[in-house]
């Protein structure tokens, strides 16, 4: 519920060295949300510049604000209305007539979606902007919940005490963002891409197709999963505001991923080049490259790798590519400058 207003390890080359094309790859898609509510939320996740509004992300707190209800008793004891819950003085401030009915409406699913859309990409711009520790998409939520004050105020997710009601054992706020972020996944449409058949390559490929929409973290990530990363030269750091995102952002780079992919059957090394360096006994040309395979980008030879990715089949790789980026599909001539390749090889 709307209850306020808005008040690594070391590599070689950076990462912004790749210059990796931009391309509109297939991501991950929706499920669970109602037929109506799936195309405003795709165009809200492909109107904002920030990549860690996903549509998941939205659909998650649509279904914890009213569970994606659009009669007029989604009226909360605050007066938050609508879909998005949006209470009166704010949405004068983000609503709009998206759907071009006529009319701006709270009640309108493509109104309030617009604004929730809009309203959160706000939000998240905010957070990175601030310097304040923790993942970006919880600190937006506290701000859409308790109003970006309460932010600023515990310079984080207000902590679980606040907003607690007797009888309660979290506070509103705390409680909101903790389930909005845990159940994300449960909106998050199955693989564009099918592997078929099985072992440590395929495997891998599916495991890390399972976190594609994960945002990209310098120096983030691990064997268990997502992690905060931190800044290193050039790397991590936002292009638009030139802060440091890697430290608030909990994600993968493109080795970590690698290394968390395989890490079941493989016990690969963190970073990309002594990844090559473990794997370079097996080569694998072109012509020949198998779903799980590693490959390779290089500015001048295997000491200067770059950028690792897995081979997804039908040429197409996923990988992690770079700061502002999230996890994705991308073809394998355009993911990287097709001057770098460097090379494949088999775990």
């Amino acid at each position: 519920m709307l209850i306020a207003v808005l008040g690594v390890i070391t590599l070689i080359a950076s990462e912004d060295d790749a210059g990796a094309a931009e391309t509109s790859s297939p991501q991950t898609g929706l499920q669970g949300v109602p037929e109506e509510f799936r195309p405003w939320i795709e165009k809200a996740e492909r109107d904002c510049k920030h990549p860690e509004l996903t549509g998941a992300f939205l659909a998650a707190q649509l279904n914890q604000e009213s569970g994606f209800r659009t009669d007029r008793g989604a009226e909360s004891h605050a007066g938050a209305q609508g879909p998005a819950q949006f209470i009166p003085s704010t949405w004068a401030t983000w609503g709009r007539d998206a759907d071009k009915n006529g009319e701006t409406s709270v009640w309108d699913i493509g109104d309030a979606v617009d604004a929730q859309g809009r309203f959160m990409c706000s939000l998240i711009g905010t957070a990175k902007s601030s310097g304040y520790p923790g993942d970006v998409r919880a600190l937006a939520l506290a701000g859409y919940n308790a109003g970006w004050g309460a932010v600023q105020r515990f310079r984080g997710v207000p902590p679980i005490w606040f907003s607690r009601k007797a009888g309660q054992k979290e506070g509103e706020t705390y409680h909101y963002v903790k389930v909005i972020m845990a159940s994300i996944p449960t909106f998050q449409g199955p693989s564009p891409v099918s592997i078929a058949g099985s072992g440590a390559g395929p495997d891998a490929v599916r495991k890390a197709l399972a976190r594609l929409g994960t945002p990209y973290s310098w120096g983030g990530g691990s064997p268990q999963g997502p992690g905060l990363g931190f800044c290193d030269g050039r790397n991590g750091y936002d292009k638009h505001t030139g802060k440091c995102s890697a430290s608030r952002t909990h994600g993968f780079d493109c080795s970590s991923l690698v290394q968390y992919a395989y890490w079941g059957s493989l016990k690969l090394p963190r970073t990309a080049a002594p990844q090559y360096g473990a794997t370079s006994d097996r080569p694998v040309s072109r012509s020949d490259l198998q779903v799980g395979d590693l490959l390779f980008w290089s500015k001048s030879g295997s000491g200067a790798i770059y950028h690792v990715a897995l081979y997804a089949g039908d040429g197409n790789v996923v990988h992690a590519p770079r700061t502002g980026k999230n996890v994705e599909i991308a073809p394998l001539t355009s993911a990287m400058p097709e001057r770098d390749y460097y090379g494949a090889t088999r775990p």
